[in-house]
Parts: structure tokens; sequence; C-alpha cells
């Protein structure tokens, strides 16, 4: 039911964040940052499992000080998840969290000091295996480029980042990930576009302090669809002032949109009309609640009528399309069985994970029959 996504992405390097791969043929991984007290190991702990369970590949976590740098050291032993060190100016928390444990660091090494404590972070990070994150945000550009553009522009983003890229060049150590955000979306489409010329390495995007809820959900999926549909991006974060499980949601909803990613159930839902033979928006509500814990790929259509519900249900692994006097579901395209108004919800949750567990068999079963073919 599912077909491949249009989209050529743009070819970066390849770098490891713990066990998950940025860049070159990998998915686009979704990220997230815990917002608790991160001396509050208990709760850092606890948001950084809610971010995983909500599907994240990477979780960032601010290390603004020492005591913040010895609580990562907890924290890093008792989550399994990649985990990404926020860190600004002092070098020596980045040594201490790079002895962590620590999978990333975000730092911007022309902002830490002269050039002997940025070859101390970039020979650490080259003999443990870890990449570093570039991040420049329109909000806090230097001062003297401030003077040089008069305001943030997205040239003034690019030349930003170039500066930080060419330390590394300098020290060459080319395992990093960089990222231009703004909260303005033309000026953060306009600068991931020019970076994306200029440098190999992987784009992780962002439309920074996007806002609350709602309006950071369309201004990210604006800005980010735009951009994930010329092939530019590598891992995203959506910035939204809510709990960080929403930005994980948000993010692998816009990436399942452009067929880039798979994570869980599709949801096809009409807006219902007068037509409707069930209650489709109380319908919904029920089912996403429900079925969040799915993480197998899969379409699921639910049409409150007779006049689409049908297409929409045929090219869907399930299907509900209501009709008089009973609904009718279909399984994998066809037809299946009739159901009534009474408690339907239920049988219809029972259905959907039945079908993600035959789903799961069949792609171990081909998983398999593949190994089996391959050669030694």
């Amino acid at each position: 039911m599912h077909k491949p996504s249009p989209i050529t992405r743009r070819r970066s390097r390849q770098i490891m964040v713990g066990s998950v791969a940025v860049g070159g043929d990998a998915p686009i991984s979704v990220q997230s940052m815990t917002n608790t007290e991160t001396c509050d190991v208990a709760a850092t702990v606890a948001q950084v499992q809610a971010i995983q369970d909500a599907g994240a590949d990477i979780v960032r976590i601010s290390v603004p000080s020492m005591d913040a740098a010895e609580a990562f050291r907890e924290i890093r032993a008792r989550v399994t998840v990649p985990l990404v060190a926020d860190i600004h100016f002092d070098h020596k928390i980045a040594l201490k969290v790079a002895e962590y444990g620590v999978d990333c660091l975000r730092i911007n090494p022309g902002n830490i000091g002269n050039d002997k404590k940025v070859r101390a972070v970039i020979d650490c990070a080259r003999d443990k295996g870890i990449p570093i994150r570039i991040g420049v945000n329109a909000g806090s550009l230097g001062k003297d480029l401030q003077r040089k553009y008069g305001e943030p522009t997205a040239e003034a983003l690019v030349e930003s980042a170039l500066r930080h890229v060419d330390i590394l060049d300098r020290f060459n150590y080319p395992d990093f990930k960089v990222s231009v955000k703004a909260s303005d979306v033309f000026m953060a489409v306009a600068a991931y576009r020019l970076l994306a010329q200029q440098i190999e390495q992987p784009l992780h995007l962002g439309i920074t302090e996007a806002g609350g809820l709602r309006g950071g959900t369309v201004k990210s999926a604006v800005g980010l669809g735009m951009l994930l549909m010329d092939g530019i991006g590598d891992t995203i974060r959506i910035s939204l002032a809510a709990d960080p499980v929403e930005e994980v949601k948000v993010g692998f909803e816009i990436l399942k949109s452009l067929k880039l990613r798979a994570n869980g159930i599709n949801f096809i839902a009409c807006p219902s009309c007068s037509r409707q033979n069930f209650d489709v928006i109380a319908t919904m509500n029920v089912l996403e609640q429900r079925l969040e814990d799915i993480r197998t790929p899969m379409d699921v259509a639910v049409i409150g009528c007779i006049v689409n519900g049908p297409g929409e249900a045929r090219e869907a692994d399930v299907g509900l399309t209501g009709a008089s006097p009973s609904n009718l579901i279909y399984i994998n395209g066809e037809p299946d069985h009739k159901v009534s108004n009474l408690d339907f919800v239920d049988h219809l949750e029972q259905v959907i994970r039945q079908r993600a567990l035959q789903l799961e068999q069949e792609r171990a079963t081909e998983d398999a029959r593949l190994i089996a073919r391959s050669p030694a």
C-alpha cells in the first residue's frame, strides 16, 4: 500500500550519532530536546524516555555547567537513545561529556576560545568517534555580522556557519552536521538552500522558536516542507513551545506526508459532513490516542460515507467506510466484513492491531527470505 517518495534527496556525507546514521542514504532522523532542569536527573531521564517512546531517534540535552555534566553522566547511564549535549563556550564541559559517553557535541568551534581549546575538543571527538553539530541561529549572530548585514539575513546565517566550518576544516575534522535556523520561514529556507550548495555535510533542519503547538506546527511544516521537497535535510527538530513529545509526533507527520519516513499509522480521514454514517471526528480522536504505540508503517482510512469511502479504503491496509445499515471494513484493499455503529471503534482498533501484526510478520518473512538468498 506504500508508494516510494518522488523526492530525490541531496547526497551528503554520512556521520554516526551513536547508533543512528545521519546523512548519506540513511532515513531522515527525528530529534527533540529536553526542557527539564538537567541536574534533575529523574525528571530528565523520564522525559528522555517519553521522547524516545514517541519514536525519536536522537535526543538533545542542554549541559550549561559542570554540575549539569555530572548529571549527564547519570542520565547517559540510564537511557539508550543517542544523546546530543548542547554546550556553549566552555570547552571543558565538552571534554567532560565526551568522557561520559555523549554521542554528539552541539558546540560551535568559533565560540570556545583559542586554537588550543578547539584542538582539545576536536582531538577528543576524533579519538572517541563523536560528531559535532554546528548550530547557527538568527537570534544570536555575531556583532560583526550584525553590523555587516544590518539585520539577520540568510547570507549572514550562512557566513556565520561557514566560519565554524572553516575551523573544523583547518583541523581536518569532517564529521559534523550544520543547522542555520531562523524563526522567519523565508530566511531559514533561503539559508539552508545556500548552505546546501557549499558543503557536503548533513544538514539539521528546523524553524527555530516556531511558536506554540498549532502555529509552530504550521510554520515548521511549511518551512521544512519546502526544504524536504528540494531534497535538503538529513535530520529534523520541530521547535515548539509544547511538550517535546509533540515535536516528535509533528516531525514524523511531516516526513510521512512526503513519504520520506514510515513510522506508525498514516491516517486518511475525511473532515466529515452530513453524509457521514458515524461520528468521524470522535472516532479519529479515539483511534489516534489508542494507537500511538503502533510503529508498523501502515495506512488506515476512516471515511464517513459511501461516496469517497470505497476508493480510499481500497488503497489502505485497513479501511472503514460509512454505510447504511452497516459500515464496511476493508482489509488490504478488499471488502472484508460489516460492522454496526455499536462499539465499532473497539472492533476497528482490534482489526488494525491484527493487521499491523500481520504486516510485521510478512516483513520479517521477506527479510529472512532476502537474507537466505544473499551470498555468504
